[in-house]
């Protein structure tokens, strides 16, 4: 199984500690690629929309295409992200942004549909569900009908701090969840194939000079191909 891991942090933090160690325990010869961000890719979406009209006008298309050529390669996706103010990470939400065509309403990609992912948000505290849900959401709207998360209070600052018992709990944990991923068949199910049908009958109303309606048309998905089969 194919991984491809993306931090949302440069630092090997608590998030960074418990995403490495379900990728080792679900297949280690397998990590293709894994980026940090931002170092990755520093930058905020300007929202010019030139992507929208040719992916490659967009300035930091370069830099955007080293990680989501792996991404679209992968088996499996794993997200980590810090819970910083209740929230994702600001680079990993940059990261979003900066994909936005991915979603079903612009330019989905047919591969996104076969994919099995996992988010994994660690906190001192509390806010791990709603920087958990950034991430599951884009992934909903991407396509991946496979995604399962991960998010533990840890009580300390950083991974050196954690406890000897609370490590030996995510450690049973993740154990738990590798062998769940890794068994697991990807279906796309009903929540993905009603977001899918809705966003299909939206792009229907577009102009015929749309560039996202051409491409929908040119994958035949509005007529009888589906990005699933």
């Amino acid at each position: 199984m194919k991984i491809v891991i993306i931090h949302g942090q440069n630092h090997k933090g608590s998030s960074y500690h418990i995403g490495r160690m379900l990728a080792e325990k679900i297949d280690p010869g397998n990590i293709i690629a894994e980026f940090f961000l931002p170092k990755a890719l520093n930058h905020f979406c300007l929202g010019c929309y030139q992507c929208v009209e040719d992916e490659t006008a967009c300035p930091f298309y370069a830099e955007k295409r080293a990680i989501m050529d792996k991404v679209e390669s992968a088996d499996l996706l794993i997200f980590t992200t810090p819970t910083y103010c209740l929230r994702a990470s600001a680079p990993m939400k940059a990261f979003i942004d900066l994909n936005f065509t991915y979603w079903m309403p612009h330019s989905p990609r047919k591969t996104m549909f076969g994919k099995k992912a996992i988010v994994v948000s660690a906190a001192a505290g509390v806010g791990m569900k709603s920087a958990i849900k950034d991430i599951s959401t884009a992934l909903l709207y991407w396509g991946v009908p496979y995604v399962k998360s991960y998010g533990t209070a840890l009580q300390a600052a950083n991974w050196e701090q954690v406890s000897d018992k609370k490590k030996a709990k995510i450690e049973r944990d993740t154990m738990k969840l590798a062998k769940s991923i890794s068994s697991a068949k990807v279906k796309v199910g009903f929540k993905t194939k009603a977001l899918f049908y809705i966003m299909r009958m939206m792009i229907k109303t577009y102009d015929d000079t749309s560039s996202e309606k051409k491409y929908w048309y040119d994958n035949g998905w509005l007529g009888k191909n589906r990005p699933w089969s």
